[in-house]
């Protein structure tokens, strides 16, 4: 991806900008939207961009906030039908009442005072105006990658000092009191050229200082005069004038109105041609299509798409139903794919099996759904078959690392041993023998497996050693989280004096999502309520990322059940507590109480530990690549380039490496070396021991880590760190810490400069912050000796 934008040339000195986020605020992606002003004149007008925003670019879906005063309920019904994300906003009709009095036809003089309104706007970081006489030709989602100023094309009849106010891109710093009150005051006063409006009043206060965008996002129809050809280029065409498309046009200028027509078409016919668009789609705009086609009786192939869209949303459920509704014939491999996988994530096991079993028939998707055969029959604890489907897999794609990685979890060991529930590090022992309530606890717990998360990997085991220094199977009964929760494992669980659950990020929606809870741990709330033993939940996080969501009902059900039933419940930040607290009555929420993540005391727990006597002049860098969209919004582009410069100024100082805490972490090592030309060393920690981990970042100055885990585990080791935040997590605990000032959002504006100046100013007071380090981790840990002497006694510890 390149970072460098065609959009827009030389800013003008004195163009505003945005300070710096507050430290260690809310890690929230930029907030994005589009606005327009609409009335039932120009209703038709705005109808078609809808529209041509959808067919030309099918990967965007923002809020889109329609400003009005007098729409009627069916016009703002034929509105919503067109976009999923409309935002109904009330303009201020008496502001400027004087103004448009004895003019209210005029929608020019409407629109010049009413559309800017939208300086009133205060919950987005970003709104680009678009006005109702557009219409979008071409992709246009560069403009949500510009950061600074207030954007704007130049007027093409008056010169470059003036602007052209048909599309604005304005940034957060103009959407304020302040900057509301000068418009006000110029378009109060009339103090502007009269017969440019809401251009004057702009023109008049910004005095040509905004940034210059490419002519093409507003490319004025007068242009074409003489029936020119509309450029290929033309990405948003302006109509211009008072005569509009769908008003009869205006002579002299067919090639435009031909290109407005394009678009103005009924709601079936944009339908068709959305769904028949080649390529990735918006999930919400699928979704938004989707339902209103599977209503009027579309075919498989739309469904198909909806459900796949409904997957990556989380509507696991609303999958199945769409797809039932169709009889899919055997030859359609994607299909029956599809339609296992969602059936799996519902957890109705058998159905999914049959319609995955018909998908390995085809080459091309036979390698995935044996895949998914493999992980199903794993999850019912048939290691045999899971074992076989993995092999079948990797015969048809020895690349297939899912099916690696189940071949690898499930084939007999050598010896011919069964293998264990548990991966390797110390934590093996999910025997189905020995351990009674004197003896064992069971541990329900994510075990990462090999070239797995390397945070992940650590946490079980730093689990174990908040109850005691054996952490093997002697001590332990392994319970993968993933795997049902069927009579066998009831059996097991309840031969056990207890059962402790975490930690981690175990309340998330997507990472093995099953249908009996909507979390990680994969049990009916029958099954919960059969547990005998009593039940401590430790360290668990909620760890849902900005606008992604559970299925409400069963997640919440299935969360009260376990707070009824649990003896202990710990999550590892204030965040999460307050998050789960507020999905449950108050006689369950005060229940719920703090557990710092075990990873953020290692230093505490493991038995002989010595801080390093020296430290290796290095800072390690990590950035996580999973669900980088939900992480860097429209912004990738922009933190590669930042952390390019941050990488580059704090090099001069220290050298930085790479800490690759999963696979696909490597990706931005890629991305840096191709589009900045850096090349950093890289530490697979993925491929890493525990120990081997904790020996690393207990000897460097400094971790700069976007994962939540590149932040607690060094911080475990006594290493200061600097968050670099994608998700809340990270500001939880930086929160619970009370040090903010350790984190800084990937969407800050000038990333480079902040975190090269905190970067910087921790390693010049490198042996003060070491010693905070300590201090802050004496917190986490008398808060952890705190509960487990709660603990202890409610598992029947024999010590």
């Amino acid at each position: 991806m390149s970072t460098a934008s065609p959009l827009t040339a030389t800013p003008r000195p004195g163009t505003a900008g945005a300070g710096h986020a507050p430290a260690g605020s809310q890690p929230l992606k930029r907030r994005i939207a589009f606005a327009s002003y609409v009335d039932e004149n120009y209703l038709p007008g705005f109808l078609t961009l809808l529209r041509s925003l959808a067919l030309t670019n099918p990967t965007l879906c923002e809020d889109f906030l329609v400003l009005h005063d007098d729409l009627r309920p069916e016009s703002i019904a034929r509105i919503r039908a067109l976009h999923p994300r409309v935002r109904l906003r009330a303009v201020r009709t008496e502001h400027y009442a004087d103004f448009v009095k004895g003019d209210q036809t005029n929608y020019l003089v409407r629109k010049a005072y009413f559309i800017l309104d939208v300086f009133t706007v205060r919950d987005y970081d970003t709104v680009i105006t678009l006005d109702t006489d557009m219409v979008v030709l071409d992709r246009i989602d560069e403009l949500l990658r510009l950061r600074d100023g207030l954007g704007a094309v130049a007027q093409f009849f008056h010169g470059e000092d003036k602007l052209n106010s048909g599309l604005l891109v304005i940034q957060k710093e103009f959407l304020t009191d302040e900057f509301c009150a000068r418009v006000d005051e110029i378009g109060l006063a009339g103090s502007y050229e009269l017969d440019k409006h809401d251009q004057g009043i702009l023109n008049a206060l910004l005095a040509g200082d905004f940034v210059r965008v490419d002519a093409r996002y507003n490319y004025v129809k007068r242009r074409l005069a003489g029936n020119k050809p509309v450029p290929e280029d033309v990405a948003v065409l302006h109509y211009t004038g008072r005569h509009k498309p769908w008003q009869g046009g205006e002579t002299g200028y067919a090639p435009a109105e031909e290109a407005w027509h394009r678009y103005d078409i009924d709601d079936a016919a944009l339908r068709a041609e959305f769904f028949a668009l080649p390529g990735r789609k918006h999930p919400e705009l699928v979704r938004h299509f989707g339902r209103q086609a599977h209503r009027a009786g579309s075919g498989l192939d739309i469904a198909v798409q909806l459900a796949d869209a409904l997957m990556e949303l989380g509507d696991y459920r609303e999958a199945v139903e769409v797809l039932g509704r169709h009889r899919i014939p055997a030859r359609d491999a994607r299909a029956h794919a599809l339609y296992g996988n969602a059936l799996m994530a519902c957890a109705r096991y058998e159905e999914a099996r049959t319609h995955l079993l018909l998908a390995t028939a085809h080459p091309p998707t036979a390698p995935r759904a044996h895949a998914r055969l493999a992980q199903l029959a794993w999850v019912l604890h048939d290691d045999a078959t899971a074992a076989s489907h993995a092999l079948s897999g990797l015969s048809a794609d020895p690349t297939d690392r899912m099916c690696g990685i189940l071949h690898r979890r499930t084939a007999p060991v050598s010896g011919g041993g069964r293998p264990s529930d548990a991966p390797p590090a110390g934590l093996n022992g999910a025997s189905d023998q020995g351990g009674d309530r004197a003896g064992r606890l069971a541990h329900a717990a994510f075990y990462m497996d090999g070239q797995g998360n390397a945070g992940d990997k650590a946490l079980p085991e730093a689990v174990r050693r908040c109850f005691s220094d054996d952490t093997g199977p002697g001590a332990w009964q392994s319970e993968h989280v993933h795997r049902f929760v069927d009579e066998a494992a009831l059996e097991r669980i309840n031969r056990q004096r207890g059962l402790v659950i975490g930690g981690g990020g175990l309340f998330i929606p997507d990472t093995s999502p099953n249908g009996n809870s909507a979390w990680q741990w994969n049990v009916t709330d029958e099954a919960m309520r059969r547990i005998e033993v009593p039940i401590a939940v430790f360290a668990v996080g909620y760890n849902t990322f900005e606008g992604q969501g559970y299925a409400r009902e069963r997640f919440t059900d299935s969360l009260r059940t376990l707070v009824e039933r649990a003896a202990f419940f710990g999550l590892r930040n204030h965040g999460s507590v307050e998050r789960v607290r507020d999905l449950l009555p108050r006689e369950l929420a005060d229940t719920v109480v703090h557990q710092p993540c075990p990873t953020t005391v290692a230093r505490q727990l493991i038995p002989g530990w010595r801080d390093p006597a020296e430290r290796d002049d290095t800072v390690l860098l990590n950035i996580a690549y999973d669900r980088a969209g939900l992480r860097f919004g429209h912004d990738y582009g922009h933190v590669l380039a930042e952390l390019a410069t941050a990488i580059r100024r704090i090099g001069e100082h220290t050298e930085v490496r790479y800490a690759s805490h999963a696979v696909t972490d490597d990706t931005f090592v890629t991305d840096l070396r191709r589009e900045h030309g850096i090349s950093l060393p890289v530490l697979p920690m993925y491929d890493w021991s525990t120990e081997r981990i904790l020996a690393e970042y207990a000897r460097t100055k400094l971790v700069i880590g976007a994962r939540g885990h590149a932040g607690m585990v060094p911080f475990g080791a006594g290493t200061p760190i600097l968050s670099l935040i994608s998700h809340p997590k990270l500001g939880y605990f930086l929160r619970d810490i009370d040090r903010p000032e350790w984190g800084v959002s990937v969407h800050e504006r000038h990333l480079a400069e902040l975190l090269t100046e905190r970067a910087l100013g921790l390693l010049d007071r490198h042996e003060a912050t070491v010693a905070d380090v300590h201090d802050r981790q004496v917190l986490l840990w008398k808060i952890t000796q705190e509960n487990m002497g709660r603990i202890r006694p409610l598992l029947g510890d024999p010590a």
